[in-house]
């Protein structure tokens, strides 16, 4: 997959996502998610890790709304703004590494479940970022998960582990700092 398939892809789920209504249901109790992150190189090389995803809270559509609508304003700076001051939604967490925590979780329902996009103000980490060429760090200040999930909290998803965000022709487009896409696998939710 090239990172013009890869940008296309995302812009198509997310517009996807800011189109749908918000979920009814009203706030429930934390959600944990169990999932591994998988990513395979053109070289064939390939790597693996375990991801903890924990739901605090769904933001409200009027909350949600209000941060889309700074971003479609003035951008991922725009965005970063509107977030200060903004409760943490949840935590991510890859590997043995440190919780980050999420700024923006909203849930979506699907014909099989439900649909879940994550949003961090940092990066979670550089896949490629050490590679001899690599290209700059600047401006991938996000990451971006999505995860689809069965009735029974099973399911897949991907992750943008450092994001830019921007806006083109009214569509957000996620281009992730990455050449591969990082999938989540047996996403299950723990509790």
């Amino acid at each position: 997959m090239t990172v013009t398939d890869k940008t296309i892809g995302a812009s198509v789920l997310m517009v996807g996502v800011l189109m749908m209504p918000a979920s009814p249901r009203g706030q429930a109790a934390a959600e944990v998610f169990t999932a591994t992150a998988s990513v395979k190189g053109a070289g064939g090389a390939s790597a693996t890790a375990p991801v903890t995803i924990t739901v605090d809270r769904k933001m409200s559509q009027r909350e949600a709304d209000s941060l889309t609508a700074a971003f479609k304003a003035g951008g991922a700076a725009a965005l970063r703004k509107g977030l200060v001051g903004v409760p943490a939604t949840g935590t991510v967490r890859i590997g043995a590494g440190s919780a980050t925590p999420t700024r923006f979780t909203i849930e979506r329902v699907t014909a099989d479940g439900r649909l879940l996009t994550i949003l961090t103000d940092q990066p979670l980490l550089f896949i490629g970022g050490s590679a001899p060429g690599a290209k700059p760090r600047e401006g991938y200040d996000f990451a971006v998960i999505d995860i689809e999930l069965d009735a029974k909290g099973s399911g897949s998803g991907t992750i943008a582990p450092a994001a830019k965000l921007r806006m083109n022709e009214g569509a957000l487009v996620v281009d992730d700092y990455g050449v591969e896409v990082v999938r989540l696998l047996t996403v299950k939710k723990a509790k």
